[in-house]
C-alpha cells in the first residue's frame, strides 16, 4: 500500500521537498497544495522585476507547475488552500478555491511551508489605494501597474514614491524605482538602514544612496499616510512623520515579514521562542509525522546553537529537500543557519554572516572582540579595484570566528562565503588567516581582505 505525503505550500522549501521525496522513493505519493496561482519562484527577483532588468513575473517560475505534475509524477493543486491540520487522525481539510468546496486529505507525512507574509505595521492609512507591501508575484505585478512600469524600459509617470523600511527589500526597490525615474524616500526608524549589517556598512551603504538621488529619512519614525489630509480614502499623498508631511505618489512598506504560523498554531504544535515554528534537526515538529520548512520554521543557528529564524531561500530550499530526503527514506539533517546574506545597493555589494557585532556575541554568551579594515579589492597596481571595508568577530577565549559583515564594489558577495565557511567549520582567527586563498592581481591583493582581517583580530587578541 502506498504512502502520501502532503505539503503545504509550493514555494521553495514545498517544492523542493516534493521532488527530493519523489526521487528518493517513487513509488510516493505526493500531493502539494498551494493557495495561490504561483509555485517554485524566485522571490528574491521582484526588485529586479520592478527595475525592469527581469523582463517578465515568468522569468522569476524555476519549474513550471506542468514540469511537476508531468515529469515528476507530483500531484500539484494550485488556488487550494489548507485551512485546518488535523493531527490526531493525520488528515487535512482544504478548500478549493475554484470549486468553492472543501474536503478532507489523509497523510502519513506532512510537511508544513506555508513561508511568511510582509508585516503591516498599525499605520494610519495602510488601507489607501497605492500603499503597497512586496511579498509575493501578485503584489510586484500590482505595484508595477500602479506606477505605470509594465514594459521592462517603461519609466513611470508618476513622480515620487516612499519606501518605508531601510532592510534588503527597502534598498533593492529604491535602486529599482530610482532605475524608472522616480524620486525617492526611503524612511528608516533607526539611525542607520541595514541594521543587521552594521554601521560600518551601513554608513558606506547610506553615502553611497545619497549619490544616487535617494532621500534618506533616517531616525524617523512614520505616523501614518494621507490621502487630502484624510486617512479613510482614496489615493495616497502623503507620508505623516512627525512635524513633516512629504508628498509621494505611492508608498512600499518593507519592515519585515512574520512567519505564517496560524494552520500549526490551531494544529496545537509547538512554536519556539522567535514565534516560528519550533522544529528538531530532522525538521520535524511536535507532532509526530508533520515537519516544517521554509519561512515559517526555526533552524539552528550554527555560531550559537541556538534555534534562529532566518528567512532566506537557500535556508529553505536546503531545508526542504532534506525532509523531502528523510521522508522518502534518507533521514537527513535540514543543516543550520548562519543567516549569511549579501544585496546590492546600486553600485556596492554588502554583506554579513554569523554575529556581526559585540553586543550580539555578548547576548548570545561570547567575550566578543572585532576589527574592521579597510583593504583594496585587487592588487594596488592593477586598475579598476576598490577599497573594501571589512569587520570580523570573534570570541576571546577560544578564538573561535564569530561573523563578520564587508561593502565595497566587487568581490564582496564570494568573500563573504569565506566567512560563513569558517563559521560553518567553528575555525579560530588563526585558522582563517593562514587559508590558502586564491591570488591573482586582477582579483585580490596577495593578503585577501579576509586574511588581512583575520590577521589583525588575531594580533588584538594577543
Amino acid at each position: 500500500m502506498s504512502r502520501t505525503f502532503v505539503v503545504v505550500g509550493g514555494d521553495a522549501a514545498g517544492m523542493s521537498a516534493a521532488s527530493k521525496a519523489r526521487r528518493e522513493d517513487p513509488d510516493l505519493d505526493v500531493i502539494v497544495f498551494e493557495r495561490g496561482d504561483w509555485v517554485s519562484y524566485g522571490a528574491c527577483g521582484l526588485p529586479y522585476y520592478l527595475k525592469g532588468e527581469v523582463e517578465s513575473l515568468e522569468d522569476l517560475v524555476a519549474v513550471p507547475p506542468e514540469r511537476f505534475r508531468e515529469e515528476r509524477g507530483i500531484d500539484l493543486r494550485t488556488r487550494h488552500e489548507v485551512v485546518d491540520v488535523d493531527p490526531e487522525r493525520s488528515v487535512v481539510t482544504v478548500s478549493d478555491r475554484d470549486a468553492d468546496r472543501q474536503f478532507d486529505q489523509s497523510y502519513d507525512r506532512l510537511l508544513l511551508s506555508t513561508g511568511a507574509r510582509a508585516v503591516e505595521p498599525p499605520f494610519e492609512g495602510m488601507a489607501l489605494d497605492g500603499v503597497f507591501t512586496l511579498h509575493g508575484m501578485d503584489a510586484a505585478a500590482e505595484i508595477a501597474s500602479y506606477l505605470g512600469i509594465e514594459g521592462p524600459d517603461e519609466e513611470s509617470p508618476l513622480e515620487a514614491v516612499a519606501i518605508v523600511g531601510g532592510g534588503y527589500v527597502g534598498i533593492e526597490v529604491a535602486e529599482a524605482l530610482r532605475a524608472r525615474g522616480l524620486e525617492v524616500h526611503l524612511f528608516e526608524m533607526l539611525s542607520h538602514v541595514l541594521n543587521p549589517f552594521g554601521e560600518a556598512v551601513a554608513e558606506r551603504v547610506e553615502e553611497e544612496l545619497r549619490a544616487e538621488g535617494v532621500r534618506l529619512h533616517l531616525d524617523t519614525a512614520v505616523e501614518s499616510f494621507r490621502s487630502g489630509g484624510d486617512a479613510d480614502g482614496g489615493r495616497v499623498e502623503g507620508v505623516v512623520a512627525g512635524d513633516e508631511t512629504v508628498p509621494v505618489d505611492a508608498v512600499i512598506v518593507g519592515v519585515g515579514v512574520e512567519p505564517n504560523v496560524e494552520l500549526a498554531e490551531r494544529a496545537g504544535i509547538d512554536l519556539g521562542d522567535t514565534g516560528a515554528v519550533a522544529t528538531d534537526h530532522y525538521g520535524r515538529t511536535s507532532e509526530p509525522g508533520v515537519y516544517a520548512a521554509g519561512d515559517v520554521a526555526e533552524l539552528r543557528n550554527v555560531v550559537t546553537g541556538r534555534p534562529d529564524h532566518v528567512p532566506l531561500a537557500l535556508s529553505a530550499n536546503r531545508a526542504g529537500r532534506a525532509i523531502g530526503a528523510t521522508v522518502g527514506g534518507t533521514p537527513t539533517p535540514v543543516g543550520e543557519t548562519a543567516g549569511t546574506a549579501v544585496v546590492k545597493a546600486f553600485g556596492l555589494e554588502a554583506a554579513r554572516t554569523g554575529l556581526v557585532d559585540e553586543a550580539s556575541a555578548r547576548e548570545a554568551g561570547f567575550e566578543p572582540a572585532s576589527v574592521t579594515i579597510q583593504a583594496p579589492s585587487r592588487a594596488h597596481y592593477y586598475p579598476g579595484g576598490d577599497e573594501l571595508t571589512v569587520t570580523l568577530v570573534a570570541d576571546r577565549g577560544t578564538r573561535r570566528v564569530l561573523g563578520g559583515t564587508m561593502v565595497g564594489r566587487e568581490g564582496v558577495a564570494k568573500r563573504i562565503d569565506t566567512v560563513a565557511t569558517a563559521l560553518h567549520a567553528g575555525m579560530t582567527v588563526e585558522e582563517v588567516e593562514y587559508l590558502d586563498l586564491s591570488y591573482a592581481p586582477p582579483f585580490s591583493p596577495v593578503w585577501d581582505p579576509v586574511l588581512t582581517a583575520a590577521k589583525v583580530l588575531s594580533g588584538k587578541l594577543e
